[in-house]
């Protein structure tokens, strides 16, 4: 059983992860292209199902957020996974999560912006972002990722490249699509 003042220091920590969360929600921060916004954990699973990910698979998640989906890939995937966040709260809110969920051995938060970030040794790219970043980062997919490699996407598409598939998810009675592409060969 806590005592008062450990209940009390573990509603403090809560209180101010949850207003971490809340402000990187509310308003866009220093660099910042994409606002921050959980994707639901059946979504995640959804995305990691979708793309096949096995134990021979490397994620790069970019803007990882609060490090759901890396941790995801680790722990019930068996992947190693990279999440690429460029506010350090959000990073710090990551790093913490993997420890908690015993897989940070397999997982490693980047401080980066994602347009810098080198995706070469990445299997499978994770996003849920914006359709005007999804847009601009499109040619760096193409560039850097291997024949084969999967890209996924909540809820934006990549304009006039059509995926490989799409699945529709509910989230809160709404529906939502999740898709993926595979990398051609030849690039």
């Amino acid at each position: 059983m806590l005592g008062t003042a450990r209940r009390r220091a573990v509603w403090a920590g809560l209180v101010v992860a949850l207003g971490v969360a809340a402000s990187a929600c509310a308003r866009l921060l220093p660099g910042q292209d994409v606002r921050y916004s959980p994707t639901p954990h059946h979504v995640v699973a959804a995305m990691l199902r979708l793309a096949e990910v096995g134990t021979n698979d490397v994620i790069y998640d970019l803007g990882s957020g609060d490090g759901r989906i890396v941790i995801a890939a680790a722990r019930d995937f068996g992947a190693r996974a990279v999440g690429i966040e460029i506010v350090p709260e959000l990073l710090t809110m990551g790093e913490r999560a993997a420890v908690r969920a015993g897989v940070a051995s397999r997982v490693r938060f980047v401080r980066q912006d994602i347009f810098q970030t080198d995706l070469r040794q990445a299997t499978v790219v994770t996003l849920y972002l914006s359709e005007e970043v999804n847009a601009r980062l499109r040619p760096k997919l193409l560039r850097e990722l291997r024949p084969g490699a999967r890209i996924v996407s909540y809820r934006v598409d990549m304009e006039d490249w059509r995926p490989d598939r799409e699945i529709v998810v509910d989230v809160n009675g709404e529906a939502r699509s999740v898709y993926l592409w595979i990398v051609p060969g030849g690039r």
